[in-house]
């Protein structure tokens, strides 16, 4: 008997040619899972995961997406939504554009829901009890300097809420996850040492310290009774939140 948390899944992951996405598709992938990335520029095929290039921010982008995951894994068990758009500093809420706000919210909320909902009746129509994530942040409740960033990710909040109640009476189990400082992917920091000086533990955190808590999430053994919440993997930063930035 296997002793791996998710052996025979199947997993289609976005955001994943780097960061949080690649770090949760290879712990799913040392749990038995078989996975199927994407990502707008999708690397080769390595470490037995296989890549779809997908652009989200097109209107379409996630029909494409889903037809050709379900062409090649068959049936999806596992998904993971951790695509997002990296974020520059100088997008303020007195700077940012439309241009800029609508790619942000396009790939993170909109795809979030509608491929998120597509995925959720597929496993419903094919009697899978499947699982999602959706990554969202610590800054879906607070400030980030960043308003269509922290506006996206709190959408995503709700979107996870909704799609959790809708889908648990079918066996399907919808939560997010909330990281916290993960350089990499979309995250750059402009003092990562101050904002480390801010952090209870200590340290920033790293993509596995997120696909961890994941495979967790995701696992019938650890996971088979949480529905609609969002799971907070920050280092204890969310403690501080009253203490004045000195990022």
């Amino acid at each position: 008997m296997s002793t791996k948390l998710l052996e025979g899944e199947r997993a289609l992951i976005t955001g994943c040619a780097g960061g949080i996405g690649r770090g949760i598709a290879k712990a799913l992938k040392a749990e038995g899972a078989i996975v199927l990335g994407s990502d707008i520029t999708a690397p080769p095929a390595e470490d037995g995961i296989d890549f779809l290039k997908a652009d989200l921010g097109q209107r379409d982008g996630w029909k494409g997406l889903l037809d050709a995951a379900v062409k090649k894994l068959g049936t999806i068990s596992l998904f993971v939504h951790a695509a997002s758009p990296r974020r520059l500093e100088a997008d303020t809420p007195l700077s940012v554009s439309e241009e800029t706000w609508d790619a942000m919210t396009d790939i993170n909320l909109r795809t979030g829901f509608f491929l998120g909902r597509e995925v959720g009746r597929h496993m419903r129509d094919n009697k899978v009890k499947g699982r999602m994530i959706l990554v969202t942040s610590q800054h879906r409740e607070t400030p980030r300097n960043l308003p269509h960033y922290s506006a996206s990710k709190a959408g995503m909040t709700m979107v996870m809420k909704e799609l959790a109640r809708v889908l648990a009476p079918s066996g399907i189990r919808v939560n997010a996850i909330a990281p916290g400082a993960i350089p990499g992917g979309g995250f750059v920091a402009g003092n990562l040492g101050a904002l480390i000086e801010q952090i209870p533990l200590g340290r920033a955190g790293t993509p596995d310290d997120i696909a961890q808590v994941a495979v967790a999430i995701l696992s019938e053994r650890f996971g088979r009774y949480v529905v609609g919440t969002t799971i907070e993997v920050d280092g204890g930063i969310g403690l501080m939140s009253w203490i004045p930035s000195k990022a």
